[in-house]
């Protein structure tokens, strides 16, 4: 087959370099983002040009030019691994064959942008990854596989994503290619009635309330880890929480009071148990062990959070 990759960054390197490495179709074009003056390539492009592959780059998808140079490969299929702008329809349609899609949650659940990050937040012990046809709607067009994996009480957004859904998605969209190459691929409709949708998790989403239960706060913080970062008050101003440890157990301390500080961090009092912080960031600086943070602010035992 003739097939073109729309996508970006590490995964769409990646995908970029399985299907190659199966032999069996010619990637008639990448569409990776734009460069940003003074960056390094995207990795998708750097990858192109190494496997002689031609690269197109246009502000947006939705431009005449892009959309014209598209449809001059006359793709027999678009892989589209990793995309954050807006695809247009006539894109999508362009191919014989369609347009696959990766999203990194079971659809029609966490439709939307942060899929994973929401799943951890929300507690979910499960999630997984679709291979989709996409329609003119946001994650609603037919299944064509998914793949569950299992979310740890532990797990962050970064090793949910890197652990699992990173390499089992270029699995799957590999996959994809050959269902699609073997004819009469699954187009299975979403059952909107289990439909959910989140939007981009913002810093406002991240904002920690410690007097919730204390799994409901490790949720958001694990949710949170790397991006957008859960975040706090100390002494009025905004301090980020990545790397924790939920401790359960009650304590006499109301929620937010700081109980011990110690070479491994700071416990912060939430309902039912504590939070052991490890790793944060405060403003204008980088991420730095808790336990440094304790030495250059002079946080200690007994000062509240949150406020």
């Amino acid at each position: 087959m003739r097939i073109a990759i729309i996508g970006q960054s590490a995964f769409g390197k990646a995908v970029l370099e399985a299907i190659v490495a199966l032999g069996k179709d010619e990637i008639v074009g990448a569409f990776p983002p734009p460069d940003s003056e003074g960056r390094p390539f995207d990795p998708l492009k750097e990858a192109a040009i190494e496997l002689s592959v031609p690269v197109h780059q246009y502000g947006r998808y939705r431009t005449p030019e892009a959309i014209d140079a598209f449809r001059s490969l006359d793709a027999d299929l678009c892989v589209m691994a990793f995309v954050t702008d807006i695809v247009p329809d006539e894109m999508i349609e362009a191919p014989k064959l369609g347009t696959i899609q990766y999203h990194p949650s079971l659809l029609p659940l966490h439709r939307g942008p942060s899929s994973i990050n929401w799943a951890i937040i929300n507690g979910d012990t499960k999630t997984g990854l679709t291979i989709f046809w996409p329609d003119k709607g946001l994650d609603t067009g037919p299944v064509l596989l998914q793949k569950e994996a299992e979310i740890t009480p532990d797990d962050t957004v970064g090793s949910v994503y890197f652990n699992h859904l990173f390499p089992m998605g270029v699995e799957a969209l590999v996959e994809g290619v050959e269902l699609v190459r073997a004819g009469n691929p699954p187009r299975i409709v979403q059952d909107e009635s289990k439909a959910t949708y989140e939007s981009w998790t913002k810093a406002s989403d991240g904002e920690i309330d410690w007097s919730k239960p204390v799994a409901e706060v490790y949720n958001l913080i694990r949710g949170c880890n790397p991006q957008p970062g859960a975040n706090t008050l100390h002494n009025g101003v905004t301090l980020k929480i990545f790397d924790s440890e939920r401790i359960d157990g009650a304590t006499d301390a109301a929620p937010g009071t700081v109980t011990a500080v110690g070479d491994d961090g700071f416990r912060v009092a939430a309902h039912g148990g504590e939070i052991l912080v490890k790793r944060v960031q405060p403003p204008k600086s980088k991420k730095v062990p808790a336990a440094e943070y304790v030495g250059e602010s002079g946080l200690a035992a007994g000062d509240v959070l949150g406020n």
